[in-house]
């Protein structure tokens, strides 16, 4: 066996989570992405297999915010707050956080905590 690429443990760390977290109509499931430039957020129903509310650092009018690109903390704050605003406009105010294999460190607790202080609760 070779070593693991960062990849690799990410996916494993995801399918440990999996297990444990899922989305209901009550309780969605905000599931995160970082890639190298961007930031992706969605509000998921695992039960209809639906996506609720989406945001990402691409879209056009979270980009005008945003100071350099979306691949910094700043940028995923902006993002989180924007999920957080979209999820209460559609009634949502409890989520389960799925930070999908991702350490909860930099950009993804960046994003987390901007979407708590705008009034999710996970």
């Amino acid at each position: 066996m070779g070593t693991k690429s960062k990849t690799d443990a990410r996916l494993k760390r995801k399918s440990r989570m999996k297990k444990r977290i899922r989305g209901t109509p009550e309780r969605p499931r905000l599931s995160i992405f970082r890639s190298a430039g961007h930031m992706y957020a969605q509000v998921i129903d695992d039960r209809s297999g639906k996506t609720l509310v989406d945001a990402s650092s691409l879209s056009k009018e979270i980009r005008s915010r945003l100071p350099a690109g979306g691949g910094n903390a700043a940028g995923a704050g902006i993002v989180g707050e924007f999920i957080a605003k979209r999820a209460l406009e559609k009634g949502i105010k409890k989520v389960v956080f799925d930070r999908n294999g991702f350490l909860y460190h930099g950009r993804v607790k960046a994003l987390a905590d901007s979407a708590r202080q705008h009034g999710l609760e996970f």
